[in-house]
C-alpha cells in the first residue's frame, strides 16, 4: 500500500469531520500497513479542546495495540500537526509521520517543537486536496 492510499483515508475522515461541522482535518494510523485507526476532529462535537484527529487515532492505536508506544505504526493526517499533537506524537514514539498540508500559523514545525528522533516526518503528501478541504471550510464559516 503507498501513502497516497493511506492518505485518501484521512481525507476521507476530515469530509466526516466538513460534514459535521466539525474543522475538516482527518486522520488514520496504519501498523503493518494495516489501518487500525482512524478518527477527525470532534472538539466540537465532544466540547472537548483535545479531541483532535491525532489525539483519537494516538489512542484508538494504543489500546488496539494494548501498548503506550506505538513504535512501528505510521499516522497519516491531512494537515500538520499542532503542537499539542506533536507532543503527543512525541511521547508515543510513534515511527512515521505523513502529513498533506502545512500549517504555518499552529504547526508544530512553525515553533520548532520536535518529533522522536527516530520518528520519520513526511509533508506534502496530497496537499492540494489537504489544503482545499481547510479552505472551503473557513470560506463558508466566514461567510
Amino acid at each position: 500500500m503507498s501513502d497516497l492510499y493511506f492518505m485518501e483515508i484521512a481525507l476521507e475522515e476530515a469530509l466526516i469531520a466538513f460534514h459535521e461541522n466539525e474543522v475538516p482535518i482527518g486522520a488514520a494510523i496504519t501498523y503493518k500497513n494495516i489501518v487500525i485507526a482512524r478518527a477527525h476532529n470532534l472538539t466540537e462535537t465532544l466540547g472537548n479542546i483535545t479531541a483532535h484527529a491525532e489525539m483519537l487515532v494516538i489512542n484508538y492505536a494504543s489500546n488496539f495495540l494494548g501498548e503506550k508506544y506505538i513504535r512501528e505504526c505510521t499516522l497519516y493526517v491531512t494537515i500538520e500537526p499542532c503542537i499539542m499533537c506533536a507532543g503527543a506524537l512525541f511521547w508515543s514514539q510513534i515511527g512515521r509521520v505523513v502529513c498533506g498540508a502545512r500549517n504555518s500559523k499552529r504547526g508544530f514545525l512553525y515553533t520548532g517543537i520536535k518529533l522522536h528522533p527516530r520518528t520519520k516526518f513526511l509533508s506534502g503528501v496530497m496537499k492540494n486536496q489537504c489544503r482545499t478541504i481547510l479552505q472551503k471550510f473557513f470560506f463558508f464559516k466566514r461567510k
